[in-house]
């Protein structure tokens, strides 16, 4: 009797983690475009993975600063080019960011616009679209080789109050779609230290 009731248990537990993982598999995200109106296209975080894979030529820029690029994490696979620099300097909006103001200079000296593809991607999809439009437009890159990455590393914000992942950054983006990232600091992919 006991085997029977322990063999009806695993059986349906076994049903419903099957289930979950066929339920999870067919979840689509939906990403908003953060700057409508930039130059280049727009990729879900899957589609620049498997862009990569499967295409020579094409790279991932991580646009972020320095700091979010080793203590948050990033892909395996991107190379870092901050457009912004951060500044350590309290706002009303959090810590200050300056430009970069050899950004596109920084592309030229890793990439080739003629060759290569350009994938950028931020924390949540804003500042890649400012790199999109600066590496249109000061760099020469053309638009159709350059991509804004919608959702960035660590996707939006959950908006509901009765949630306990309100205000926290769980809806889409590179890490919550479990594509490999790191916190190991690459010196191959990494920006190079000021000298």
């Amino acid at each position: 009797m006991k085997n029977r009731h322990f063999l009806c248990i695993a059986v349906v537990m076994i049903f419903t983690l099957v289930a979950s993982f066929g339920y999870a598999a067919d979840v689509t995200l939906t990403y908003p475009v953060k700057n409508e109106g930039h130059k280049g296209g727009d990729v879900t975080p899957t589609q620049a993975y498997q862009m990569v894979k499967e295409q020579a030529n094409v790279f991932i820029v991580d646009v972020r600063s320095r700091p979010e690029y080793v203590l948050i994490g990033h892909p395996t696979i991107a190379y870092h080019v901050p457009v912004r620099f951060w500044t350590g300097k309290h706002t009303s909006k959090g810590y200050g960011m300056a430009l970069n103001e050899h950004f596109s200079e920084d592309l030229r000296k890793r990439f080739n616009p003629v060759t290569d593809t350009l994938i950028f991607m931020c924390r949540s999809g804003g500042r890649s679209c400012d790199a999109v439009n600066l590496a249109a437009i000061e760099a020469q890159w053309p638009a159709d080789k350059i991509y804004n990455m919608m959702g960035g590393f660590e996707g939006d914000k959950v908006k509901n109050k009765d949630s306990v992942f309100d205000g926290k950054r769980m809806l889409g983006g590179w890490k919550n779609e479990g594509l490999p990232w790191t916190y190991k600091v690459d010196p191959e992919l990494a920006y190079p230290e000021a000298k």
